[in-house]
């Protein structure tokens, strides 16, 4: 999974700068490039990475509950 995400993650980042090129170079597609990478790396990319970092508990510290908001008050 982490290798998954490393792949993705520089695909989408070459996905943008072939954007930001093309952007530059005033072709008639590259807003339409541009804005699938922005969509494919929000809906695709973010919520893998959120599964593989959450998978497991490791949240569970980070929640707040009665028992360290009590802790806290002491």
């Amino acid at each position: 999974m982490k290798t998954i995400l490393k792949i993705l993650f520089i695909v989408f980042i070459l996905w943008m700068i072939t954007g930001g090129y093309l952007l530059k170079t005033a072709h008639p597609k590259a807003q339409i490039v541009i804005g699938m990478g922005v969509f494919f790396l929000a809906f695709l990319l973010m919520p893998l990475f959120i599964y593989y970092r959450y998978k497991g508990g490791k949240y569970k510290k980070y929640i707040l509950n009665d028992k360290k908001i009590k802790e806290w008050m002491k």
